[in-house]
């Protein structure tokens, strides 16, 4: 099942691997007629700014991820525990991005963001990422609290946990999957934003996606091709640490 799940996800990748070092490809030919690893040498350039934009990315969605886990986790817990006057307004409110685009939203709170000097930076970035990726963290931490059994953490400080011991051996292991996939879908949605990136970093904050869309538009396939390899890697890797942890997290649990 594994082998099949991998061979399914890797054969959109073929098609960009040979792009990425054709030198030219046209229909009908099935293979590229020339070879050339022009797009990965200038990858590897300075003028690419490759590194730079890589680190940028991960620090910008790693941080979303953070401030989202941070307010998710305590709005799901609200959502998915408590019975209160006015619960599905607020609920209204929290998915309400998913809903509305992330642009306009953006476009309104950008004239609030120069007021405190925070365009053209990457925390008016990582904040302005938010409003499209945390409706699914809350999303998630909902699901998993209402999923949750109370009297589990209850029975575990009557036999003598402390409150951060409770909600560490008992709660995060419930709650573990929920969060895991969660913070999964932030990850991704922050570092794939284009237009939120460009509008409140201004071009001074680059990012993947403001590396690869000029040679996307542009015409340029090869280089466009190798940027969209190198732009899957930390979606993958970011799962496979996930699936990892996960796996680790259950077995010391049960231990």
């Amino acid at each position: 099942m594994r082998r099949l799940s991998l061979l399914w996800f890797g054969l959109p990748l073929v098609p960009l691997v040979l792009w990425s070092v054709a030198f030219g490809w046209r229909w009908p030919d099935l293979l590229p007629a020339a070879w050339s690893f022009r797009a990965w040498h200038y990858l590897g350039s300075p003028p690419a700014g490759l590194g730079p934009a890589v680190a940028e990315s991960l620090f910008i969605a790693l941080a979303v991820t953070l401030l989202a886990l941070l307010i998710g986790v305590p709005a799901g817990k609200a959502l998915g525990t408590c019975t209160f006057r006015g619960r599905r307004a607020v609920e209204f409110l929290f998915y309400l991005p998913i809903m509305v685009p992330g642009a306009s939203a953006a476009m309104g709170l950008q004239p609030w963001l120069i007021r405190l000097g925070l365009t053209d930076r990457p925390a008016g970035v990582v904040l302005v990422h938010l409003i499209p990726a945390l409706p699914y963290l809350i999303r998630a931490a909902t699901a998993g609290y209402a999923a949750l059994d109370p009297l589990v953490e209850q029975q575990a400080r009557t036999l003598g946990a402390t409150p951060a011991q409770a909600w560490r051996l008992v709660v995060l292991p419930a709650l573990a999957p929920a969060l895991a996939a969660g913070a999964g879908l932030v990850f991704i949605i922050s570092l794939s934003q284009y237009l939120l990136t460009l509008l409140i970093g201004g071009g001074k904050v680059v990012t993947l996606p403001l590396l690869l869309f000029p040679f996307i538009s542009g015409g340029d396939r090869a280089i466009g091709a190798a940027l969209s390899l190198v732009f899957t890697v930390p979606g993958l890797l970011l799962f496979w640490l996930l699936d990892a942890w996960l796996r680790r997290y259950r077995l010391e649990v049960r231990l």
